[in-house]
């Protein structure tokens, strides 16, 4: 494999603003535990600057990241909060878990509900008052379970006002102001419940007050001072938070976190532990630890002082961050105890909770789980986006090129071209786009819109030109959170509102004036109904978990397969005319559309004019994926029995291929199961985010790691794991030392004496080497020879340099060689291989000889060496704002 390794892809990291889980913990239900553990779902939902909605699933340490509802021009989601409905106890005895509902605001007057199951905005209400600032739920009543929908919303604004919202029988109101300050001037930033009818409310003039939300009667105000270390006269109470006796935590503009006698309303305690201001607080379920975040990138922890009655010390401070940590939340269950914390810097921090000092912490990557990368591989055109814009690069000439000419006038870092930039008009950001194998056609689709646009490359005498048109489609209602391209350029589909697949015609013109493209109207393709229990889909997230994750056409354009978030697969096949799903002519067998197997009665039936798509007959023999699937990827040749390999890999590394027309495992599948994988693909943390197939090698790829698994080879984990040249066992399974709580490992004992050490090495630091800890003058040896890597845009160092990296990473530079060539690299005979030395990945593309071929007559033996782009995304100072310093700080 020929790798482009690039860096000049943008992608801007977006800060962190707010997270909240669906429970603090796990509800405990009188003769309901065994399914409120089983079957209730737990989320976390994070909240970015530019209005992005990150939907993740913590699978018992995995964290998965489910769902990304884009955000839009001037959004910013500041807060987030879950409202979940009591539990209801069905007739057969069955649970059904209350509905989970998830609400934002973004420092307007506007609150908005989203839907999830549709991965869009639901709902929007405003009132007469200010931008609100701050948001809390009421909780359940302490004397049972409240009546569904009976809680309300408390917003606190910035012109000092406390306005109640309704959301009553699914729906979102304002109802009243509950109270008003006698100055404007007075904001209220942060809130919290300490009982059904008791909020507590954070102000920006050095006062904590307490309302009665039945009334708007204030109960009590607590005053700071002012600030005497010469900030402002005022002290800002960016965070409270209540402690499940009533006691109430404040965190200040001052760095000091504050302890407030919930009966009495009176200081407690004061605690100085940050240099800078306190911008956000968590506490655990059973009141036992207090967690502090701030601008001085400080995350604090607090416990009980054994022996002295409700007095707290800080046990710890660590610096997690690099920037600011403005927003944590945390959850506890049976095997999993964390808080998870975010800032400027967009990376969420997951931290232990009940194993803190004992456990590691775990950092999630700010890159999304689906790249926002593809490629037109016969072009040899890389597509990219952000918010609005797409860019489109051309990779003037192939790595191996390079390779074989060190002496090419032309780079690596000159081998590409700035061809289009394309701004999508509209209000939302775009969600999904996808190019055509050839660069002829390329699709964008965004909440409201899906645009298609066709491309016309033509090499002039001075300069390369792309002439974009824009080519009509009936879209009116229809939106898509994932769009894909047929290999021939004759189908495009998406997933709309979630979970609805549709796809259109496209039909090619060809005349004297050129190649035109118009799209016939789309056509919905029914799925298999699935058993689902009533409780589930009642309760909880609903069909949440039915919204499409993974889409994939095979080479030939025949077979389609999409694949959702519960681990259901559903695949269709490309019929003539008059054919029905067996070939037959038949239009009346169980894999044609009906709706009488399909998820509603609503659906609208597949276009039999001409060719249509037809369910897979053998589909349902498709059986249900243990967690979600995070990659589904066809090869580039079909089987010699004209069935197809459909690789998929799930978010706890499970890795099957199927046979789809047949319904079945394949051979090598069924031989190899997953304790047979190599062990460093089970036993990494990083969670795979897509493949690129290589005849039968499959390249495997995460934000940090990259696999190469041979799937026309059996594993042998004893045999595999020894290497040939010195006979040491190779990727051993962690010592995990116990069950873990979320977030990183375990800590072994004696884990602070002497590790093992890499440096960077080699030009512009791209190798890694092992130092070994011998004497001082090893350590020197390092200090001098360490490189440092280049992150900036535009990759300014020598094209020697470049060069000579590709040669040097035998690991990342593999290319086809048969049995008698295997000698000169032992890594192109190897069954598997891995190596973590890339920096964040962004996204692999193929970009010569790609994934699908349209006419899908390449012979194993004859295929044409694999070039990629490999995109690294690293988190740059030019992606964080300004930061501000303590006393004694200086910035390195």
């Amino acid at each position: 494999m020929d790798i482009h390794r690039c860096r000049f892809i943008r992608y801007p990291a977006s800060a962190i603003n707010a997270v909240a889980f669906t429970h603090s913990s796990l509800p405990s239900v009188s003769g309901h535990k065994k399914h409120t553990q089983k079957h209730i779902q737990v989320r976390l939902a994070i909240g970015r600057a530019n209005g992005d909605i990150e939907i993740w699933n913590p699978l018992q340490g995995a964290w998965h990241q489910e769902l990304v509802i884009s955000g839009g021009k001037d959004r910013s989601v500041d807060g987030l909060v879950w409202v979940t409905e009591p539990d209801e106890e069905m007739a057969d005895g069955k649970v059904i878990h209350g509905k989970s509902r998830l609400f934002s605001i973004g420092y307007t007057t506007t609150i908005t509900e989203w839907d999830l199951e549709k991965a869009t905005a639901k709902k929007h209400a405003s009132g007469q008052h200010g931008e609100i600032w701050c948001l809390g739920v009421q909780p359940a009543s302490n004397k049972g379970a409240a009546t569904p929908g009976s809680r309300k919303l408390v917003a606190g604004t910035v012109d000092g006002n406390l306005v109640l919202y309704s959301i009553e029988d699914g729906d979102l109101k304002f109802q009243r102001t509950l109270t008003r300050t006698p100055t404007k001037k007075t904001k209220f930033v942060s809130i919290a419940f300490q009982s059904h009818n008791v909020v507590v409310v954070g102000c920006s003039n050095s006062t904590i007050c307490a309302y009665d939300i039945r009334n708007g009667t204030m109960l009590r105000q607590m005053t700071l001072g002012t600030d005497m270390s010469g900030g402002s006269k005022n002290i800002i109470v960016w965070a409270v938070k209540c402690l499940p006796n009533g006691d109430i935590v404040s965190g200040d503009s001052t760095g000091q976190v504050c302890i407030w006698d919930g009966k009495t309303y009176t200081q407690a305690q004061r605690i100085q532990s940050h240099s800078q201001d306190v911008l956000c607080l968590s506490v655990s379920a059973d009141g036992s630890k207090i967690v502090s975040g701030g601008m001085d990138r400080r995350t604090a922890i607090y416990e009980p002082i054994a022996g002295q009655t409700e007095r707290w010390a800080k046990v710890f401070h660590r610096r997690y961050h690099q920037h600011d940590v403005k927003a944590m939340a945390s959850f506890e269950s049976k095997g999993v105890s964390v808080v998870v914390s975010g800032g400027s810097d967009a990376n969420p921090v997951v931290l232990p909770l009940r194993g803190a000092g004992k456990e590691y912490h775990r950092t999630l990557p700010h890159l999304p789980q689906n790249a926002p990368l593809h490629s037109a591989p016969k072009a040899q055109f890389l597509l990219s986006w952000w918010e609005n814009e797409i860019r489109i690069w051309h990779l003037l000439n192939p790595a191996q090129k390079l390779l074989d000419d060190p002496q090419a006038a032309l780079g690596l870092r000159k081998n590409r071209k700035l061809l289009a930039q394309i701004l999508v008009k509209g209000d939302s950001h775009i969600s999904s786009a996808a190019i055509s194998e050839d660069g002829t056609l390329l699709v964008a689709s965004t909440a409201t819109d899906i645009k298609v646009f066709q491309l016309d490359f033509a090499k002039g005498q001075h300069a390369d030109q792309l002439q974009i048109r824009k080519v009509d489609m009936v879209t009116a209602g229809h939106s898509a959170t994932k769009v894909q391209i047929s290999p021939d350029n004759r189908w495009i589909s998406w997933a709309e509102e979630g979970s609805r697949v549709m796809v259109a015609r496209v039909h090619i013109t060809e005349s004297a004036a050129g190649v035109t493209y118009t799209i016939s109207h789309p056509s919905r393709l029914n799925r298999l109904r699935r058993q689902i229990p009533k409780q589930l889909l009642l309760g909880g997230l609903g069909s949440y978990d039915r919204n499409i994750t993974q889409m994939a056409f095979s080479p030939d354009s025949k077979l389609f397969a999409v694949a959702d978030l519960a681990g259901f697969i559903d695949t269709w096949v490309l019929r003539g005319p008059g054919e029905g799903a067996n070939g037959t002519g038949s239009g009346d067998d169980e894999g044609a559309a009906s709706d009488s197997s399909s998820d509603s009665s609503d659906e609208e039936p597949e276009d039999v004019a001409g060719e249509h798509w037809v369910r897979n007959p053998n589909a349902k023999l498709l059986p249900k994926l243990s967690a979600a699937p995070v990659a589904l990827s066809f090869p580039r040749t079909q089987r010699e029995d004209g069935d197809y390999d459909l690789l998929t890999i799930t978010a706890v590394k499970t890795l099957l291929v199927f046979n789809p027309l047949r319904g079945a495992l394949s051979e090598w599948s069924r031989r190899n199961t997953y304790p047979k994988l190599p062990a460093p693909f089970r036993d990494t943390r990083d969670q795979i985010k897509g493949v690129v197939w290589q005849g039968h090698r499959a390249w495997i790829y995460g934000v940090s790691s990259l696999f190469m698994l041979d799937l026309s080879q059996d594993f042998d984990p004893e045999k595999d794991s020894v290497d040939g040249k010195n006979g040491k066992k190779q990727g051993t399974k962690r010592k995990r030392g116990g069950q873990e709580g979320g977030a990183g490992g375990k800590m072994e004992k004696h884990s602070l004496a002497p590790q093992r050490v890499r440096t960077a090495a080699g030009p512009d630091g791209a190798k890694w080497e092992d130092v070994e800890m011998a004497d001082a003058d090893d350590q020197k040896s390092v200090g001098a020879s360490s490189g440092v890597d280049d992150d900036d845009d535009d990759d300014e160092d020598t094209d020697g340099g470049e060069l000579q990296r590709l040669r040097d990473e035998q690991g990342a530079t593999v290319t086809n060689g048969d049995a008698a060539e295997a000698g000169k690299e032992g890594v192109r005979a190897a069954k598997w291989w891995h190596s973590y030395q890339f920096r964040p990945i962004l996204g692999i593309v193929p970009i010569e000889g790609g994934t699908g071929l349209a006419n899908g007559n390449v012979s194993e033996d004859h295929l044409p060496p694999l070039e990629v782009a490999l995109v690294e995304r690293p988190l740059t100072g030019e992606d964080l704002p300004e930061r501000y310093f303590g006393d004694g700080e200086w910035e390195r």
